[in-house]
Parts: C-alpha cells; structure tokens; sequence
C-alpha cells in the first residue's frame, strides 16, 4: 500500500504532548492490509462491527482506523516523532 502523504490530523491532542497525523493512502484499507500492520504494536480488530475499526497501541504511538476509509490516523508522543518514518518504512515495505 502506498501513502499518498501524511499530514497534521484535524483531531487535536497536542496539549498532553501527543500530536495526531492523518497517512493518507492510495485505496481504501482491507481485511488484508489492516492485518499486515499487527507487528506494530498490540492489535485489536473489530471485524463484527457495522463499521470495522482497529486500533495498535505502542509505548510512544497509537494508530486507528476503520476498514474501507482511505486514511488512518496516527498519535505519537512528541518526544518520539521519529516513529512516524518508521511507522511509514514499515507499511511501504510491508
């Protein structure tokens, strides 16, 4: 999967020193591809639900999303914003 760019989210959370990122991608996000980043962090996926989300925590960053939308969303800690790169290594070579 391809990120088209990252950019600054719309969500806010800057004023407890998290900083949220929107990686927008080339399609919509799929069973496969949400499945793919498990090796992120603790996975949780609900599959069940009307509208299926999933959510990776780490120590220093929390991804979330919701399967068929074309971007998810990225919260790290400030002091850690190198884990966007390695967020976005990972998923490129995937």
């Amino acid at each position: 999967m391809n990120i088209l760019e990252i950019i600054p989210s719309r969500e806010r959370c800057a004023e407890a020193g998290w900083h949220a990122y929107d990686f927008i991608l080339e399609r919509p996000m799929d069973d496969d591809f949400i499945k793919s980043m498990r090796p992120l962090g603790s996975f949780l996926y609900m599959q069940m639900l009307k509208k299926p989300f999933f959510k990776i925590e780490s120590e220093h960053y929390l991804l979330k999303g919701i399967r068929g939308d074309e971007f998810f969303r990225m919260a790290v800690h400030g002091d850690y914003l190198e884990e966007l790169k390695n967020v976005e290594n990972m998923i490129l070579n995937g």
